[in-house]
């Protein structure tokens, strides 16, 4: 299971505090990749455009934590911890620790997900 107090880059204030919204350093290298890859494929002002839809959606958890499903793949091995929001073919795997809304990953949910998730989240 990855570090349960991980370093994070990205905190959004809300105007109501009851979550914070963090990412850990693999969500943010994910959203790197992600950009780097939709930029080459699409163009900067593309890759900017979704970005700005994911980080929206996630900073959204910082009222409505709860909102998102419990991803299959994790719940089929008695990990229900978990959360998922969906956002176009990408997946955010989030986790609620108190008062705060970790974000662990951000990937393409076409790929192999069982596997990935095995990897990324039980380490």
């Amino acid at each position: 299971m990855p570090n349960p107090s991980p370093v994070f880059a990205n905190v959004w204030p809300t105007a109501s505090p009851a979550y914070r919204v963090l990412f850990a350093e693999d969500a943010e290298r994910d959203i790197e990749d992600l950009y780097r890859f939709i930029a080459g494929r699409d163009g900067t002002e593309t890759a900017e455009r979704i970005l700005k839809e994911i980080e929206t959606a996630c900073a959204d958890l910082a009222e409505f934590p709860a909102r998102g499903n419990i991803p299959k793949e994790l719940e089929s091995i008695g990990l229900a911890e978990y959360r998922e929001l969906h956002h176009k073919p990408w997946r955010m795997i989030y986790r609620i620790m108190g008062t705060d809304v970790v974000v662990y990953c951000v990937v393409d949910g076409r790929r192999d997900m069982q596997t990935f998730l095995e990897r990324r989240l039980i380490r």
